[in-house]
């Protein structure tokens, strides 16, 4: 029986949804649409990085309309399924299928050494991105110097004015145009929440992660700002996961705020897209308030600001004592430069997004 191997809908091991729905077959199937390029994006990373490495998917539809995307990740979960035709996670069976496909394009936005050993190994029209090289990742070609000179040296970091998606597109041999984050807001999924929203949400993601602890604001600090958020009229939802589950009773006790508890990451996703505006450090939840396209108030110190695009949704405070922390997970003084941020800053920049 004849079949049709190039199009975007063929499976090979079972039927495609033309066929399912309609009952079509490949000899005169008016779904027939023929694979115009076959992209492959390794991006392993923290869920953070792979959020915000999804503008290039929009981007390469722009560009080639019959494109089939096949992205392997460590957190396949995070990834809109509508958009990319295939997400894999890194493993045997993902690298056994890779190696043995062609591809147009294939782009390693990663560092990690397994990461670069499998852009080496895969065969590809055009590689973009990090390779790995005599034991050591190293850039593809002259496209990659600017991404990868920044996690070298501190000082070119520091000196640096570029955001992430200009630095990846640019990579890519493109100009970013702004192009959105993707990133599923679970609106179908049945979550319920106690919740009002006759007056405004704000989310507090209260957490840092364990690995750049130098960003912690102290639980003081939220209560803080938890309660003249109230006082401002305000609804006060606090979010994190389970790390955060203690220090957000903590500051739920002390404040009267709102804490539902932490949940799955659709969940919480869809939690975040209860809120009207997030206040949140360089964090997962950051990207995740950012790919819903909800006002921010991003409370940054360690990082390089210029790094950061808030879709002109928010803007950054940082504190008034100058971090010498730069990307470090100890604090160089002994007393955190967060310290001196006071919730009364944090506060009106709050009031400054919300009317803006």
């Amino acid at each position: 029986m004849f079949y049709k191997p190039d199009c975007l809908h063929f499976l090979g091991h079972i039927p495609c949804k033309p066929h399912k729905q309609h009952g079509y077959h490949c000899t005169d199937c008016p779904a027939y649409t023929p694979i115009e390029k076959r992209i492959l994006i390794i991006k392993l990373g923290a869920i953070g990085d792979v959020i915000r490495t999804t503008p290039l998917v929009t981007r390469y539809k722009k560009m080639y309309p019959g494109a089939k995307f096949t992205w392997i990740t460590l957190s396949p979960d995070i990834l809109p399924k509508n958009e990319i035709h295939e997400i894999l996670k890194l493993n045997t069976e993902t690298v056994l299928y890779v190696q043995n496909t062609d591809w147009d394009i294939a782009i390693n936005l990663d560092k990690e050494k397994e990461a670069g050993a499998l852009l080496k190994t895969v065969n590809a029209t055009e590689k973009l991105g990090f390779i790995l090289k005599n034991g050591a990742i190293q850039p593809v070609n002259g496209l990659a110097d600017h991404k990868f000179h920044t996690g070298l040296f501190d000082d070119v970091s520091k000196s640096n004015t570029k955001n992430y998606c200009t630095e990846i597109f640019e990579l890519c041999g493109m100009q970013y145009d702004g192009e959105p984050y993707l990133l599923d807001n679970h609106a179908n999924d049945g979550y319920t929440w106690e919740l009002s929203h006759n007056t405004p949400i704000l989310g507090f993601n209260t957490g840092c992660g364990d690995r750049w602890t130098t960003r912690l604001w102290s639980i003081e600090k939220w209560v803080e700002l938890a309660q003249k958020a109230m006082e401002a009229g305000y609804q006060v939802l606090l979010l994190g996961g389970k790390q955060e589950h203690e220090r957000n009773l903590q500051i739920q006790a002390a404040s009267g705020a709102m804490y539902l508890g932490h949940f799955p990451l659709p969940q919480f996703i869809n939690l975040i897209d209860q809120c009207n505006l997030v206040v949140t450090q360089v964090t997962m939840g950051m990207h995740l308030t950012l790919g819903l396209q909800k006002k921010i108030v991003l409370i940054n110190n360690i990082f390089n600001p210029h790094e950061f695009d808030l879709f002109g949704n928010g803007r950054i405070i940082e504190p008034p004592k100058p971090c010498k922390c730069y990307y470090r997970g100890t604090c160089v003084d002994g007393i955190s430069c967060m310290e001196t941020l006071e919730s009364a800053s944090v506060m009106q920049a709050v009031q400054e997004v919300m009317a803006s």
